[in-house]
C-alpha cells in the first residue's frame, strides 16, 4: 500500500472506480507531465448528489458534495498513473462549478470541501490554485462539478 492509499484508509475514505465519461469525451488527457481531468460530478455510494445551493442545499451539504468530486478526481488520477501513486507530484489547479441561485455567494466555501480533502490526503502536494464559480444548472441536476489539473513526475 502506498502512502496515499494508507492516508485514504486512515481517513476512512474509499476511492470510487474512475467514473466513465457520460458523453463524447475522455475522462483525462495526459500531455507531457500534466494530467487534465474532466469535470467530476458530485456522487457518492448511494448515487448522484443533487441540489441547488441557495434553495434546497446548504453550504455544508455542498462542501460534502464537493469532497465526493475530489475523490473521483483522485480516482481518475490513479487510473492515469496506472495505479502508481509515486507518479503523482501535485495538484496544480481545480475549477469548481456550483449549482446555485443568483444570490448565493458561498461558492468558495462549497469548493473548500474538495480542496480540504485533497490537502488532507496529499499534504503539501494537495495545495493548489483554484476557481469557484456559480452555474445556473449542472448536468443531471448535480450540486457540484469539479475539474482538475495534476502534475506528474
Amino acid at each position: 500500500m502506498t502512502d496515499i492509499d494508507a492516508r485514504l484508509a486512515e481517513l476512512g475514505l474509499t476511492l470510487p472506480d474512475a467514473p466513465a465519461p457520460a458523453a463524447n469525451y475522455v475522462p483525462y488527457v495526459i500531455s507531457g507531465n500534466t494530467v487534465y481531468v474532466s469535470g467530476q460530478i458530485s456522487q457518492g455510494p448511494d448515487g448522484l448528489i443533487l441540489g441547488k445551493l441557495g434553495v434546497d442545499t446548504t453550504t455544508e451539504e455542498g462542501a460534502k458534495a464537493a469532497a465526493t468530486c475530489a475523490l473521483s478526481l483522485l480516482a481518475q488520477v490513479r487510473a492515469a498513473c496506472g495505479g502508481d501513486w509515486s507518479k503523482l507530484k501535485r495538484v496544480v489547479k481545480l475549477t469548481g462549478f456550483v449549482n446555485s441561485t443568483l444570490d448565493f455567494s458561498e461558492q468558495p466555501k462549497v469548493v473548500n470541501g474538495a480542496s480540504d480533502l485533497l490537502v488532507e490526503v496529499l499534504g503539501e502536494a494537495g495545495k493548489h490554485a483554484r476557481s469557484a464559480v456559480s452555474a445556473a444548472s449542472l448536468p443531471l441536476g448535480v450540486a457540484v462539478e469539479i475539474e482538475g489539473i495534476f502534475e506528474l513526475v
